[in-house]
């Protein structure tokens, strides 16, 4: 069988699966839409955490930046893995505790105010749909290769199957449906690792064999550092981003994790707060299998790459060369008219163009693998990205139906009302998303970067003095959310619209556009606690919620989730 074959078969034969557990988990009320009923165990519960946090970044494009950079891609890999343990550890569970499945819902309780609450819903509307313009992408760029359409048309198709299993099924079908796009991911980005493993390092463990030697005796990684520096790209295992960059990349990586809605709201899928513990140490579990065979992945397909490419001749190209050239994402210019592929590292000179995104995809096919692994691969990226799709948009769903529409504009509203507004709600974002995903502002983990340093500037002060500090009141709150996140966004637009050319003088104090976010959160810090200590603290009500929530005694939630 062909490789568009197989991959219909195995992407149609996934994408049943999905639509059969989206309609046999229907959301008939609102607690089935908005929280799985709270009935989920803490092991399904943990596999749909990390399919919903291993979004189309993660799968596809995190290995493609680290083979094309090296050791200033391992900013991602930190910043991601760092950033789920300290949402897992800190704070989820004194937000499950709390009792509010959403962020705009704790903000607007623990700040007693509804304008805070709107501001979250906005905040959270805006890094949702930022986030998943880079799902939608990943999902149109394994369709236009794989199944020879456009990305258009592929962005199209994902939003189909989407629209199904989220406006149906909110969060119930979509909690059992990661379960099954976990297994999907993970199998289908372990299989070829291992395969390269053992053709590259003769080792089955992928984490091992990249820090291996290869069939000469050389060591992968001094190989690889050798191609650079004789094709005068920047040294593999060397770095050229400045400290402060990677040092507030990381950051704003991993301190925008605790504002990411999508992944917060699972905790509170389960009974209870033991069982939300429990389901936070599964997730790590099951997000440390692909983060750890990451780097394996670069350096085996960055070092594929290069024997496979460099010094070529164009018209002997094997057939996988000529296919990604029809999507687009890989352009040959041949210079100097010699009719061989020229890679180098010098801008002037080098006569290939290759997007990042396209490296754990193809890696298969470079690699000469059986058929049947590439088309895997390809339904684990479309795996990775419509999981984690569907739970972002059933954020912005929420966030209209249940904080907008219920708790702010009309609270008398029937529950078959919210749920229908949710639906409603659901199939726009779809088509917003849609639409971001065929015009996307970067290639996908710079999308997904973006987001999180908006997470990071707007949401992470709030909900980290919402829960640590009994002084901290609305007026402060509010402030900080509104300049953090204004600044930041701000300064992402500036730099990568109002002025693309800008190179790293420009970039105030040498921050990157996709670290700017550690900066917007310090000053929402900053302006938060000074507008706070000028203004009158909370009622005392509020300060002994905080205080209650913080006690470590107890497994139910402070109070009663309202749904």
């Amino acid at each position: 069988m062909t490789v568009q074959e197989w991959t219909y078969l195995i992407v149609g034969a996934t994408f049943a699966l999905y639509i059969v557990i989206a309609i046999r988990s229907r959301a008939s009320s609102t607690s089935d839409f908005y929280v799985a009923g709270k009935g989920v165990s803490p092991v399904a519960n943990g596999m749909a955490t990390a399919a919903d946090w291993m979004s189309a970044a993660s799968f596809i494009s995190m290995a493609g930046i680290i083979s094309f950079v090296g050791y200033d891609g391992s900013v991602y890999l930190m910043g991601w893995t760092g950033g789920y343990v300290l949402l897992a550890l800190l704070l989820a569970p004194y937000l499950r505790k709390f009792g509010k499945f959403t962020i705009p819902d704790f903000i607007g309780d623990r700040y007693y105010s509804q304008f805070a609450r709107i501001v979250a819903v906005v905040c959270a509307i805006f890094v949702s749909f930022t986030y998943v313009a880079g799902q939608m992408r990943g999902v149109g760029v394994v369709f236009s290769r794989f199944l020879e359409i456009s990305v258009e048309s592929g962005v199209m198709i994902g939003m189909g199957v989407v629209f199904l299993y989220a406006v149906l099924g909110g969060m119930k079908g979509i909690t059992y449906t990661q379960v099954a796009q976990f297994c999907v991911l993970i199998f289908a980005y372990m299989v070829p690792a291992i395969f390269l493993s053992l053709m590259m390092a003769d080792n089955v463990i992928p984490q091992l064999g990249f820090g291996g030697a290869s069939e000469s005796g050389t060591y992968l990684l001094d190989k690889l550092d050798s191609l650079h520096e004789e094709l005068g790209f920047a040294s593999y295992t060397g770095g050229s981003k400045s400290t402060i960059d990677v040092f507030c990349i990381t950051a704003a990586l991993m301190l925008g994790t605790a504002g990411l809605p999508h992944v917060i709201i699972r905790f509170y899928t389960v009974p209870n707060v033991r069982d939300a513990r429990s389901s936070v140490g599964w997730a790590l579990v099951f997000i440390a299998l692909l983060y750890t065979t990451a780097p394996a992945i670069a350096v085996f397909a960055r070092t594929n790459l290069i024997d496979t490419v460099s010094n070529h001749e164009y018209a002997t190209m094997p057939e996988w060369f000529k296919k990604w050239e029809e999507t687009g994402l890989i352009a040959f210019e041949d210079r100097n008219g010699d009719g061989l592929i020229q890679y180098l590292g010098d801008a002037e000179k080098n006569e290939l163009t290759i997007n990042r995104d396209i490296m754990v995809l193809a890696n298969p096919e470079i690699a000469r693998l059986p058929n049947w692994v590439i088309a895997l691969v390809a339904a684990g990226g479309l795996a990775a990205a419509l999981s984690t799709a569907a739970g972002l948009l059933l954020v912005v769903s929420t966030a209209i139906s249940h904080d907008l529409l219920k708790r702010s504009i009309r609270p008398n509203i029937s529950e078959k009302g919210e749920l229908l507004a949710a639906r409603i709600s659901a199939a726009v974002a779809v088509v917003v998303a849609g639409y971001l995903g065929i015009n996307p502002p970067g290639f996908v983990a710079q999308v997904v970067a973006f987001a999180f340093g908006l997470a990071a500037s707007s949401f992470f002060p709030a909900i980290v003095l919402g829960i640590f500090s009994k002084r901290m009141n609305s007026a402060g709150a509010i402030s900080g959310m509104i300049a953090g996140i204004t600044f930041t966004a701000s300064y992402i637009v500036y730099f990568k619209y109002v002025n693309p050319t800008a190179t790293k003088d420009d970039w105030w104090f040498g921050i990157s556009p996709e670290g700017i976010g550690t900066l917007g959160m310090a000053l929402n810090f900053a302006v938060a606690l000074t507008i706070a200590r000028f203004t009158p603290p909370p009622p005392p009500h509020v300060q002994e919620l905080v205080t209650n929530i913080r006690n470590p005694h107890g497994a139910g939630p402070a109070h009663e989730i309202e749904v």
